[in-house]
């Protein structure tokens, strides 16, 4: 593995300094031209040259850096996700559906959308599928000067989808944020003053929630909004358990000016092991929530 890292270190560093490289030229050219502009002179058109130059170089290292991410993914990534969770499919180009993103109930319709990292497999006899997801707003701004369209990002982070198969009426919310976007739900107040404070509950049965929300599940989700960065939500629909953690995190993703060495692998494999730590922390691989 350490000669593979050594490898790709290597083709990084080369696209790195292609950028940095790329990018300085460009300065200069822009610098140069803004200075002949402003005299009149060659200078005005040898920057514009230099420019256009550098704006090429730095391109080229930005292709370089995307090509490079992609062939880690599917060569380095992919075989230790399988030899973590036998039997998992990873997809890096791949991402969840919009429909099964806001199956949710609780995120919003996004004006641009973007999912990608793919992860579809079964655990414990638990099936579960999950992808990075980025969530953009339209905003229009006017001024003077004319309108400017620009989007906000709103969300950043993962979301999963569980099998859960537990017979239950209607639909449940366990949210640190936001409300559920259907109609006809009421917020539950739980026996956990703690768990109160952190979430809001909303179920369209006020049973469901009380039938679910045991204190074992409620102390069990406590600790995961503990151990993973973001805020939570949860939705339970049907025979699916809905996760979404916003986060501001691109997954499984290797960083320009990182070196890629045995810390950052460490840290995708507990970015993989997320899916293990939810369903061994809710208990959906109990036989007691099986049909």
């Amino acid at each position: 593995m350490n000669d593979k890292y050594s490898e790709f270190n290597a083709k990084k560093k080369k696209s790195e300094n292609k950028v940095v490289i790329g990018g300085v030229i460009t300065a200069i050219g822009i610098l140069m031209g803004m200075v002949g502009n402003a005299s009149g002179n060659a200078l005005f058109v040898l920057g514009i040259i230099i420019g256009i130059g550098g704006f090429i170089f730095f391109g080229v290292g930005m292709a370089n850096f995307s090509s490079l991410k992609k062939t880690f993914k599917n060569t380095v990534l992919k075989p230790m996700f399988q030899e973590a969770i036998p039997g998992i499919e990873y997809q890096p180009e791949m991402g969840l559906a919009p429909q099964i993103v806001y199956s949710t109930d609780f995120l919003k319709v996004a004006d641009r959308f973007h999912s990608e990292d793919h992860l579809r497999g079964e655990l414990d006899g638990v099936q579960f599928i999950s992808s990075d997801v980025k969530l953009e707003e339209r905003h229009v701004q006017h001024t003077k000067n004319g309108t400017r369209v620009y989007y906000v990002a709103y969300f950043i982070g993962r979301v999963f989808r569980f099998s859960f198969n537990k017979d239950f009426v209607g639909s449940l919310y366990v949210l640190e944020s936001g409300s559920p976007r259907s109609r006809g739900y009421s917020k539950v107040e739980l026996e956990s003053v703690d768990f109160n404070k952190k979430f809001k509950t909303y179920a369209t049965e006020d049973i469901t929630a009380f039938y679910i929300l045991t204190p074992d599940i409620m102390e069990a989700i406590h600790n995961l909004e503990k151990r993973h960065h973001g805020r939570i939500g949860l939705s339970f629909h049907g025979e699916h358990l809905y996760v979404a953690i916003n986060n501001n995190k691109d997954t499984f993703e290797v960083q320009m000016f990182r070196k890629i060495d045995d810390s950052m692998i460490r840290e995708f494999q507990q970015d993989l092991l997320v899916i293990k730590d939810f369903i061994m922390t809710l208990k959906l691989n109990n036989n007691l929530f099986k049909k």
